[in-house]
């Protein structure tokens, strides 16, 4: 999809806003393009609602509109941004407040979703058919809630026809910084991410950012007690031999106690854990790598590498350095 049109007019970006949208999935693209204009690009970003009246977002900030959704009379935009909020679920049972999404896209090139506005266009029937990504909190009820959906659940944003959908939040810059790239090119892209102080293309998936997950639910008592002891010890011995011993029962039995009640395989649940246990000591100690491996049963600084890059695309040290501070702290002492 290669929308170059240089020396053309400027690109229409057209922000939709409602009452309880979140105030980032809407500053934070704006920023990107209003930015990009100094660097080459050339955007018209204007802000429409519904009646065309001022919105309170969700933080209790207002926004001004410039325009009503009937003010536009199908004037064609460049690019529609439809943000998210923590109202999504009222929205996607408000039948007029989905066809106005549908309006808007049938007259825009490119309609992009930021967070939880992938549930608006998803329950405007605008991603049947089409992968797409949106938090990560959010995935499995995108997935569930609208089966014809193709969920992406580590990507930063997805790109499927016109339409592009982004995860949580501040993916909404990455994904307006890819919108930039396919009009104005790389190096236009590249100069605003370096004036905002931002990556042009984020190391690895959401999944990074996402929370630890708790033991899962279980009435199996045998299967927890095997649950438990890999919470606790996650640098134990947790072969599959291990566990079903622990449980007292067959290696079959276990296998299908974790393939019923956890829904995943023992061996990938146990690599979870151990891959959760690695990021907090990363976050909070200053333990070497082969200590950290070691603690966390993954043996070696290689073993942990090659986990971390698996399912958080980043290496273990790129991931202490980036979630353990934020680099504000006391300077060295002079004098």
């Amino acid at each position: 999809m290669n929308h170059k049109r240089p020396g053309a007019d400027p690109l229409t970006v057209t922000v939709f806003v409602f009452p309880g949208v979140r105030l980032l999935d809407v500053t934070g693209p704006v920023e990107v393009f209003t930015t990009a204009n100094e660097f080459g690009g050339r955007y018209k970003v204007r802000m429409v609602s519904e009646d065309g009246a001022d919105v309170v977002t969700a933080s209790g900030t207002r926004v001004g509109a410039d325009l009503s959704v009937d003010d536009l009379r199908g004037e064609p935009s460049d690019v529609l941004v439809v943000p998210g909020g923590p109202e999504w679920e009222k929205l996607v049972k408000d039948d007029g407040f989905l066809d106005v999404v549908r309006r808007l896209n049938e007259n825009s090139r490119c309609t992009a979703s930021v967070c939880t506005g992938a549930f608006l266009l998803a329950a405007a029937g605008l991603l049947d058919g089409r992968r797409a990504a949106t938090h990560w909190r959010y995935s499995q009820q995108l997935a569930l809630r609208f089966p014809s959906v193709e969920v992406v659940p580590d990507a930063i944003f997805v790109r499927d026809g016109h339409v592009m959908t982004s995860a949580g939040v501040t993916a909404g810059i990455d994904l307006a910084l890819a919108v930039v790239e396919e009009y104005h090119g790389a190096d236009v892209a590249r100069a605003t991410a370096k004036d905002m102080v931002v990556f042009m293309q984020r190391p690895g998936g959401q999944s990074q950012f996402s929370a630890r997950c708790q033991a899962p639910h279980t009435q199996q008592d045998t299967l927890r007690r095997v649950l438990d002891a890999v919470a606790q010890e996650p640098g134990g011995n947790h072969t599959l031999a291990a566990m079903a011993r622990r449980a007292g029962v067959s290696v079959r039995h276990v296998t299908r106690l974790f393939y019923e009640e956890v829904g995943t395989t023992p061996a990938r649940y146990v690599e979870q854990i151990r891959l959760e246990a690695a990021q907090g000591l990363l976050e909070r100690s200053d333990d070497s790598m082969a200590v950290v491996a070691r603690r966390t049963g993954f043996g070696s600084p290689e073993s942990l590498r090659r986990a971390f890059a698996r399912h958080l695309g980043v290496t273990p040290g790129a991931y202490r350095a980036r979630f353990r501070t934020t680099g504000e702290g006391p300077g060295p002492v002079t004098g």
